[in-house]
């Protein structure tokens, strides 16, 4: 499976080199800065790829997968990064475009971080395909912006209240006591009516899944951004 992986990186890599820059407000992308940026980003999956894909259990009638093993495959592998040196190369070449503002450059970064995102049937191994991927807070952390949009929702009893609408954030300051402030990314659902609605829990465990059987061959680990850019 790993080579699986490397496969699809080398095979992502070389297709963006043949894509052609987007435009970026108003600013066009040249592709060799695409990729370059590209070739900085790649090792960054590859690095994070490192151990999967992960061997997860499922549990309960609903053959939830396991919430906790889910999350700590996820945030370890966002953790095998070297985002200090990434950033540098990143910042290096940021420096070199100087017709594109900061602005400019931090959206075609985003692009390249969304188009060499891995699909789950290489990030997890499972048995058997009636599973269900629980909707965490990491799971939708990592999640690419188009990725399980309209897929079933299913409750953790089993019904199914609607079809996934993409993730929001949601921040809030420890209170009083501390300024610690703290961010979760959930998710919204338009349900049978036609509504769109989001997740009376805001940490989300195993609260809500979607089908692995149409999950897996989606994209669903993305590295995020603001590791990039520490707070000064």
């Amino acid at each position: 499976m790993k080579d699986v992986l490397a496969t699809f990186l080398s095979v992502a890599f070389a297709l963006s080199l043949f894509i052609p820059a987007l435009p970026v407000r108003g600013q066009d992308v040249s592709g060799e800065l695409k990729a370059k940026i590209d070739a900085a980003i790649t090792p960054a999956y590859q690095a994070a790829a490192a151990q999967f894909p992960c061997k997860v259990k499922s549990r309960g009638k609903l053959k939830m997968l396991r919430w906790e093993e889910v999350d700590r495959c996820l945030n370890s592998a966002a953790e095998r990064v070297d985002w200090e040196d990434l950033s540098r190369q990143l910042e290096t070449l940021r420096a070199s475009a100087k017709n594109l503002s900061a602005g400019q450059f931090s959206a075609a970064v985003e692009a390249s971080l969304s188009a060499l995102a891995l699909p789950y049937e290489g990030v997890f191994s499972v048995k058997g395909e009636d599973m269900l991927l629980p909707l965490t807070n990491s799971v939708l952390k990592f999640l690419p912006a188009d990725s399980l949009q309209n897929l079933p929702v299913i409750d953790r009893v089993g019904t199914e209240v609607g079809t996934f609408s993409g993730v929001y954030s949601y921040e809030r300051s420890g209170g009083l006591a501390t300024a610690n402030t703290y961010r979760l990314v959930l998710f919204q659902y338009t349900d049978r009516n036609g509504n769109l609605q989001s997740a009376a829990e805001k940490l989300l465990l195993d609260s809500f899944g979607v089908p692995w059987k149409q999950a897996k061959s989606q994209k669903g680990f993305r590295l995020t951004s603001n590791r990039l850019y520490p707070e000064k």
